[in-house]
């Protein structure tokens, strides 16, 4: 009884778990092996097989409208990474580079808010706020998407920096401090070349989530600035075709490797 009380309790032992899991997967990951095999589909048609072709992929690269919007999306992608990574790590550096203070929690939360709200409602507010801009000048260019994409993107990059930050020893930046060098100069020399792998990181998990973003860009862009995924969920309310399946591969792609870089980034090194 000792013995069976000293055990260690693994959920992987329990009956069925490997049942569930293989279940999960399945239904995870099947709808998106099915939109790969079928962006590869000769036929016009998105439900029947019609052999394999790659005229798609071709056809894709050579659609106007979708070099426009796959332009459109990676500058305000860019731009809003950058802007989100610099804010972000402003506020990493404000909230754990000093000891705890009133207000801090508060402070957390603000960052982190979000996150926690339902997108829509995000989308809503701005969609408000911009509207009464536009109206009263007149303007109605990128920057309102940038400035959106950017207070969304804020609380991913800081999650990883904020992470990187609390994993550093501070010895170094003391000793720095002790050698009378200036904080500016401690920051420049120290605590950034030590949290850059946290900063790239943060920017591209802002830049995929950007990239990604249908519901925002949705209520907050004018005519004719539509981004790559609103222009394929536009398509996908008229005809569907496998352009669409290749698209959409060409992004999962795209995300895939920018997620594995943010991973091998993050990880913990030995």
């Amino acid at each position: 009884m000792a013995e069976f009380g000293r055990r260690k309790f693994s959920a992987t032992a329990l009956p069925g778990f490997s049942t569930v899991a293989a279940i999960t997967f399945i239904v995870l990951y099947a709808p998106i092996v099915t939109l790969v095999i079928y962006s590869f589909n000769a036929s016009d048609s998105v439900a029947l097989w019609g052999g394999f072709s790659a005229k798609w992929y071709g056809i894709a690269w050579q659609n106007t409208h979708v070099q426009e919007a796959t332009i459109r999306s990676i500058i305000i992608a860019v731009s809003a990474s950058a802007i989100a990574t610099t804010v972000a790590t402003m506020a990493a550096l404000g909230t754990t580079r000093r000891g705890k203070y009133s207000g801090q929690t508060l402070i957390y939360i603000m960052i982190n808010q979000p996150l926690m709200v339902p997108e829509i409602v995000t989308a809503v507010a701005l969609l408000i706020f911009f509207a009464s801009i536009k109206v009263a000048t007149g303007y109605t260019g990128l920057i309102y998407l940038i400035v959106a994409h950017s207070a969304f993107c804020v609380p991913f990059a800081y999650l990883p920096i904020r992470a990187r930050l609390e994993g550093m020893d501070l010895t170094l930046e003391t000793a720095a401090a002790d050698l009378y060098s200036t904080p500016f100069r401690t920051f420049r020399r120290v605590t950034l070349p030590l949290l850059a792998p946290g900063i790239a990181a943060g920017a591209m998990l802002a830049f995929v989530i950007s990239l990604d973003d249908v519901v925002i860009t949705e209520f907050v862009k004018s005519a004719g600035q539509d981004t790559l995924p609103t222009y394929m969920l536009g398509q996908l309310r008229r005809a569907v075709t496998p352009e669409v399946n290749a698209i959409a591969t060409a992004l999962l792609c795209l995300t895939v490797l920018l997620l594995t870089l943010f991973f091998l980034l993050t990880r913990k090194r030995g």
